[in-house]
């Protein structure tokens, strides 16, 4: 496993994911993080390998170790598994940064807000290493 735990058996899983993303995705990539619209490149649909677990996330900055997750209605009952899920992230280096499809679609200003103040925070930790 390389340093960018990138997971290539994946990739036409990912491939389909950024074709049939939620409308929060859509609108988070095409008005935030596409075209880096933040200053950093993002990837979608990035497919990882952590210790035993394959995931794909929905946004990544591998610069920053950032991840964003936008989570719809079927989140709710994921509480638990998307907890460890961050935890084994976290413990690789990476912030995890989860929205509500809500707040995407609905609070766009609020949201390019909060993922400003958390590039800010994932610069300063860089900074500190």
């Amino acid at each position: 496993m390389n340093n960018s735990h990138y997971n290539k058996r994946l990739k036409p899983l990912s491939r389909d994911l950024r074709i049939d993303g939620t409308p929060g995705e859509a609108i988070l990539w095409s008005k935030v993080l596409r075209a880096r619209g933040t200053g950093y490149q993002f990837n979608r649909q990035f497919a990882l390998q952590l210790k035993e677990l394959d995931i794909i996330v929905d946004f990544i900055c591998r610069k920053l170790k950032l991840i964003i997750e936008v989570d719809g209605s079927s989140h709710h009952s994921k509480g638990e598994q998307d907890y460890r899920r961050d935890k084994m992230l976290n413990d690789i280096g990476y912030t995890v940064l989860r929205l509500t499809e809500n707040e995407v679609r609905y609070d766009i200003d609020n949201v390019v807000k909060v993922i400003e103040d958390t590039i800010n925070e994932c610069v300063n930790k860089l900074m500190l290493q």
